[in-house]
């Protein structure tokens, strides 16, 4: 009956479905939630504003092809996200620039003299061992502990000495004033939310979707040639090497009857608090409400499966469950929980478009 099954209903899911749609293929997706969208979901809550189910998604790209193909489906919204850290008791601009360093040090250096401080407060490490080395290699002790390492605590319950120097392999630090969070060519946010260019992108005549659905209640039932599968993949080898451990987030979801609660649309508290950090939807939506509302996230060893846990031990298990993956036939494997690996949303679509076109 259909060319493809597709399991999982994010953004790898719903890529690789329209374009092998649209090469006439009868493609099915399933996902197990009662919604399209995966982890971009977005809804109005009882007040009328617009959150992420799943905490905030920020699109930014580098890649050409993947905004021409993600603009078919949605008008942008022009947005340049701003983050400010909460160090020190005071909210100081995220990644570190100079207004940052001069805020907190109550100094005066431009984007010349900025040099020098750096210079003086980085530490020499021969070896890069860990993500504590690669960070204090370019801004030092001090602000390692202020920005990094209470945040990755709270983040993956580990510190960055625990964890491969990859996690980190590029501190962003900046020597101008600069304070957008990202620099991509290409930043927005859909204009009418995330669910409505999903539902754009699902419309089509090859494509029918059913939720509630657990890939192992119709893999029997259903008759397809291939499957592209974006669920965890241990799951589906039913954990045969064992389960791949992943952090999952918590999320508490206040309103307030004010305008704003705070100056920017993300707030980072690396040090205080047992949340990593608040968001606030009007900013990336630029809705206008006489209330708001936030959302903290507080990271949790159970839940759902949102990042994989950058170990060492952890990157071996996934290489006996990629070997399996590689011999089964007509399988195919995509994004952050097929792949085992952190990644953005533009370069999980990029995969998914790369797959469909070596398909």
């Amino acid at each position: 009956m259909f060319d493809f099954l597709v399991v999982g209903c994010g953004f790898a899911g719903i890529t690789a479905s329209r374009i092998l749609a649209e090469k006439g293929h009868k493609v099915l997706i399933a996902d197990k939630r009662n919604h399209i969208g995966g982890n971009i979901y977005d809804y109005y809550n009882e007040d009328g504003i617009l959150i992420h189910k799943y905490g905030p998604h920020i699109f930014h790209t580098n890649k050409e092809e993947v905004w021409k193909f993600l603009s078919r489906f949605t008008i942008w919204r022009e947005y340049q996200h701003k983050v400010l850290s909460y160090v020190n008791g005071i909210l100081v601009p995220m990644p570190i620039n100079l207004n940052t360093i001069n805020m907190l040090y109550n100094t005066n250096y431009d984007s010349i003299s900025i040099n020098d401080f750096f210079n003086t407060v980085k530490v020499n490490v021969e070896e890069f061992n860990n993500s504590k080395d690669v960070i204090v290699s370019q801004v030092g002790e001090e602000l390692y502990k202020l920005f990094f390492e209470g945040y990755t605590k709270k983040q993956w319950d580990m510190y960055p000495y625990e964890l491969g120097k990859e996690v980190t392999s590029r501190v962003p630090t900046r020597h101008n004033r600069d304070p957008r969070y990202f620099t991509d060519k290409y930043q927005g946010m859909p204009k009418h939310g995330y669910t409505k260019m999903v539902e754009n992108i699902l419309e089509h005549k090859n494509i029918k979707v059913m939720l509630n659905t657990e890939y192992k209640e119709i893999k029997e039932e259903v008759k397809y040639s291939k499957i592209i599968f974006t669920g965890c993949i241990d799951e589906f080898f039913e954990e045969k090497y064992g389960k791949l451990p992943y952090r999952s987030l918590n999320f508490i979801e206040e309103t307030f009857d004010k305008e704003y609660y705070q100056p920017v649309g993300v707030v980072n508290y690396p040090n205080d608090y047992d949340y990593t950090r608040i968001t606030e939807y009007k900013y990336l939506t630029g809705q206008k409400n006489d209330k708001t509302t936030i959302m903290k996230e507080i990271s949790s060893a159970t839940g759902e499966p949102y990042y994989p846990i950058p170990k060492p031990e952890n990157k071996k298990l996934y290489s006996l469950y990629k070997k399996e993956a590689e011999d089964a036939k007509d399988v195919y494997f995509l994004g952050r929980l097929g792949t085992y690996s952190y990644m953005n949303m533009d370069a999980v679509v990029l995969q998914a478009l790369e797959l469909c076109e070596n398909l």
